[in-house]
């Protein structure tokens, strides 16, 4: 069951018109649709406001020791779904829509869409049918797991320079 939104922080800011910040009651933050949004939508146009040697948790990858903090920030608020709804596209540095999203509905994608090994696994709590679990890093996932993600240049590229395509 998720936990229950606290009120919403418009001073945390929007993305562009289709969703704002909002806040769990356990604390943590979140994109919640406010409109509509149609599968296929650019959400926004995204860069880089520092680049890492190493991930941390609000990073997302797009080389081999090449690490990005989001610019617009508030983009650090879309979380990890098994059943995304967006994507991070690194090569157009777009935030796309997947599938529909209703409004209410939280923004959230695959993380391994974008990392090979992540800083922290985690348990996930996505509670989709599909839920790996455990979320380390798109190397820990079998290729027929994987196929039916989009997944960044950049991991496309490792599956297939590590062999990973042929598991």
């Amino acid at each position: 069951m998720m936990p229950s939104l606290a009120t919403p922080e418009p001073e945390q800011g929007y993305l562009q018109g289709y969703a704002t910040v909002h806040s769990w009651l356990n604390g943590e933050k979140c994109l919640i649709a406010d409109v509509p949004i149609a599968a296929g939508t650019e959400l926004c146009a995204f860069s880089a406001l520092a680049v890492l040697e190493s991930p941390n948790y609000l990073t997302l990858q797009v080389g081999v020791n090449k690490h990005i903090l989001l610019n617009p920030p508030v983009l650090q608020y879309i979380n990890h779904s098994c059943e995304p709804n967006v994507f991070f596209d690194t090569s157009a540095m777009l935030l796309l829509a997947l599938k529909d999203i209703k409004p209410k509905e939280e923004l959230k994608f695959f993380y391994p869409s974008t990392e090979w090994e992540m800083d922290r696994s985690f348990i996930c709590n996505c509670h989709a049918s599909t839920c790996l679990g455990i979320i380390r890093g798109a190397r820990f996932i079998p290729k027929n797991i994987l196929a039916k993600h989009r997944l960044t240049g950049f991991i496309q590229q490792q599956m297939a320079t590590s062999g990973l395509e042929n598991e």
